[in-house]
């Protein structure tokens, strides 16, 4: 099993603490890592983009000349796609860009990503992270303690108000529960801080 030290809010280490192999301990599946970020980046698209075809713009409701002895060529609208002012061939219409992968597959990408910080060394495991108050100063003075000057992704047990406020202002520190954390979001930070019944937590779900 992995061990790693835990520390706590002042930055000093308390002690250590063993984690599973089975999902902390992993090689880390680059392919399926990439198609897990790809699914997450795909269904945060909007996919409200919309152009007008030739029946939902404005105008073309005769024939602009007859069809015969005018020495023109044929037309049956004046909103016909070679016009100007026409309706647009193909154009993109409202869609989910949205897909699944199979639930084995997601849960071998979020072990690769949390083993990925482990091997990379950017995993810090706190004994607690409490906060009294929403104080975004308070908090800053303990990524100082902890000696992080990237961009963090803070992982609680629980949602905790208290501390999803204190972040909330920080560039680069975003907060979320264990049950929220996804693959993006280990991956995009640089460093994943981590209380210890947050790994608990994680474990229980991931390890089965």
């Amino acid at each position: 099993m992995p061990k790693v030290a835990l520390y706590n809010v002042t930055g000093a280490q308390v002690g250590e603490v063993e984690l599973s192999d089975a999902v902390f301990g992993i090689e880390p599946h680059v392919h399926v890592l990439h198609e897990a970020v790809l699914l997450q980046q795909a269904s945060m698209r909007q996919g409200t983009h919309k152009t007008k075809g030739r029946s939902e713009v404005r105008g073309g409701g005769r024939k602009p000349w007859k069809q015969k002895g005018t020495g023109r060529a044929r037309q049956g609208s004046i909103r016909a796609p070679q016009w100007k002012g026409g309706g647009t061939v193909f154009g993109p219409t409202p869609r989910s860009y949205g897909y699944k992968l199979p639930r084995k597959v997601r849960r071998l990408a979020i072990k690769s990503a949390l083993s990925s910080k482990v091997i990379d060394n950017e995993l810090i495991v706190l004994d607690q992270l409490q906060m009294n108050a929403p104080k975004t100063k308070d908090f800053i003075a303990i990524l100082s303690n902890l000696k992080v000057n990237s961009k963090a992704l803070v992982v609680a047990a629980t949602l905790e108000d208290n501390i999803a406020l204190s972040t909330r202002n920080i560039p680069g520190v975003k907060f979320v529960a264990a049950d929220g954390i996804s693959v993006l979001d280990v991956m995009l930070y640089d460093k994943l801080i981590i209380t210890q019944d947050a790994v608990q937590k994680v474990e229980e779900v991931l390890a089965q």
